[in-house]
């Protein structure tokens, strides 16, 4: 920047002195204040200037480390979303195969459960068909026999009744 002001207030006094009439004018002594007066104002303001200037140079610095530490923590999180996003869709899947090996065992359960109660009203229904056969015969028995007694005019031998009563129940 020193160079491009000493650049330009080298060349202005030729641009402004290139004439072709022979015009007096005090421009070099103008040339030489307006160089002087720059110099004090250089002197005066450049500690100032280059400090203002450093400061904001450092806090716009300090700025985008800040916007890039949190754009480096919203990348992180970010990430951190898609991962759990993985393992939870792995867990529901896990779950989705875990139910359905639930259900599949309960309905095995379930249904040996009812071929085991029915077999088991099978045998029970086939145990009180028994009995009940018994008792029918062991009623007919008892009722033939009560008619063979009670009637007086039959007279019967031991080996006739054991006879007619193996008729009757087989």
């Amino acid at each position: 920047m020193k160079k491009m002001l000493f650049i330009i207030l080298a060349l202005s006094p030729l641009a402004l002195l290139a004439n072709d009439q022979d015009v007096q004018t005090d421009i070099i002594q103008r040339t030489v204040n307006f160089v002087i007066f720059v110099a004090i104002i250089y002197y005066l303001l450049a500690d100032k200037l280059k400090t203002f200037f450093s400061d904001r140079t450092k806090s716009i610095q300090a700025e985008l480390d800040k916007v890039q530490a949190t754009l480096e923590e919203s990348k992180k999180k970010v990430q951190d979303a898609k991962d759990e996003l993985e393992n939870s869709k792995k867990i529901a899947n896990e779950l989705v195969n875990d139910a359905n090996a639930d259900v599949n065992s309960i309905k095995t359960r379930i249904s040996e459960t009812f071929d085991n109660e029915i077999s088991n009203l099978n045998a029970a229904f086939d145990g009180k068909l028994e009995i009940e056969t018994k008792k029918m015969k062991k009623q007919i028995v008892a009722e033939i026999l009560e008619e063979l007694l009670s009637d007086d005019n039959i007279s019967i031998k031991q080996n006739d009744l054991v006879n007619i009563i193996l008729k009757k129940v087989a």
